[in-house]
């Protein structure tokens, strides 16, 4: 085992160079694009461009990058979004972006030309041409930008050999706006939001492989998104956003018949219309597949557990009806008939029913686990159950399992259960410290009628 872990450690530590390391120089280069910019790049063309003035697309959040060593005056977020969003708009190609975040410095050089040709050239009439002016002006900013929305991890530690695995996902948000020049009005306000996604894998090796020699050896990597880069996207997600919403409320035309129903227009519709059904980490927000009364009925396998040994797997069947008294909480009643057998001792079916409160741990989700507690019994009107003098034999009943929403009212539930009988009589021998246990798995349908749940 120890030969095994040292070969791992020593193969991951070889395999270290493939994590990117810096070894060799890393010459100039263009910056790298985003995702969203070929889908930007994919929109129709518009009829005419839109001459668009920004002052100033502002970090707003106020915040001030985490630091574990001490306080940090760095900004969580780059200054220069400014910038990314004029170059966004000028490679959309619907947008003519003009300056005006420094425009004091533009008038002063064109303050120096006219001075200039003025004296050089005193005959001269001198004019420049008239600066332009824009159609729209673009605000907002970068409003939010929030840390640690999910953090987690995964690691495992035998025998001096170890390997772990931790992430973090922090969040930006951005609002982009347009107002009109002529009037003042808000155009449109759209708002976008990206991921900013953080990762390390670590291993190592840490044991005595003799007497006074000791092996420790590490390796692993770190990956951090650029925050540059999630704020990039994030702009050219509102210009892509901005421009579609343009074309169907009819503030601009595209140069070609499509117009709307244009591919990249119809899966924007598409995207907007799901995001308002969703909440912040993609679950469905405010709706809930289950009605509050629901039937079911499964197939069961079950085995007998007490002072012998030779239980054996046999058939069964199950209702149930469930009367929901909140989203996550319903009373379940089940009812049916099981098969019991001990090798040798006896084989019979027993009615039982049960009652208890079953817990749905994700009631807006398709896919939910659950857990239902409560109490039974086994019961036989014309016998016994199994070898016990008795016609009625209580447990106490927990079961656990997972439904999946196949259709608007139909799911597939699959669980395993525990009867624990409250004596030990069920097989004719009372032994032991420990009752006799019945435990098996059902599969079955569940139907869901009525109303949903609130």
């Amino acid at each position: 085992m120890v030969n095994l872990l040292f070969a791992i450690t020593v193969f991951a530590s070889g395999c270290s160079p493939f994590y990117y390391q810096p070894f060799g120089n890393r010459d100039a280069r263009l910056g790298p694009e985003t995702p969203m910019k070929s889908e930007m790049l994919g929109l129709p063309q518009p009829k005419e461009p839109i001459v668009a003035a920004v002052y100033k697309f502002r970090d707003q959040t106020g915040q001030y990058k985490e630091s574990n060593v001490g306080a940090s005056w760095s900004t969580a977020v780059t200054q220069g979004a400014t910038n990314i969003l004029i170059r966004a708009l000028e490679e959309s190609g619907w947008f003519v972006p003009i300056e005006r975040e420094n425009i004091g410095n533009l008038i002063n050089e064109r303050k120096i030309i006219s001075s200039s040709r003025a004296q050089y050239e005193q005959n001269a009439n001198v004019v420049l041409p008239p600066l332009l002016f824009a159609g729209i002006l673009l605000e907002g900013g970068i409003v939010s930008y929030e840390s640690n929305v999910y953090t987690g991890g995964a690691g495992v530690r035998y025998f001096g050999a170890d390997a772990s695995a931790q992430y973090r996902e922090d969040r930006v948000s951005i609002y982009l706006r347009a107002i009109s020049t002529s009037n003042g009005k808000i155009l449109k306000s759209v708002y976008t939001t990206k991921s900013v996604l953080s990762q390390e894998v670590t291993s190592g090796f840490f044991r005595f492989v003799k007497f006074k020699r000791l092996l420790e050896a590490e390796t692993g990597y770190t990956y951090n998104e650029p925050r540059e880069m999630a704020i990039n996207e994030a702009v050219e997600k509102a210009v892509h956003s901005m421009i579609i919403e343009g074309l169907l409320e009819n503030l601009w035309t595209s140069a070609d018949s499509s117009g709307i129903e244009h591919p990249a227009v119809k899966d924007y519709i598409l995207e907007k219309e799901n995001n308002t059904q969703i909440d912040y980490i993609g679950r469905l927000n405010k709706s809930n597949h289950r009605s509050s009364f629901y039937l079911s009925a499964s197939g069961s396998g079950q085995t007998y557990i007490g002072d012998y040994a030779s239980g054996m797997l046999q058939p069964g069947f199950a209702s149930n009806i469930g009367f929901g008294i909140s989203p996550s909480v319903f009373i379940d009643l089940g009812f049916g008939s099981q098969q019991l057998r001990v090798q040798d001792v006896f084989q019979k079916s027993e009615l039982f029913a049960d009652l208890g409160l079953l817990y749905i741990a994700n009631p807006t989700g398709k896919l939910s686990p659950f857990l239902k507690i409560g109490g039974g019994t086994y019961l036989n009107w014309e016998d016994q159950v199994g070898v016990s003098t008795q016609k009625f034999l209580p447990f106490i009943n927990y079961e656990l399992g997972v439904e999946y929403i196949i259709s608007p009212n139909v799911a597939i539930v699959g669980k395993g259960f525990i009867n624990q009988l409250l004596n030990d009589r069920i097989d004719g021998v009372e032994a032991g410290s420990f009752n006799d246990n019945i435990v098996g798995a059902k599969l079955g349908l569940k139907f869901y009628i009525g109303k949903k749940i609130q």
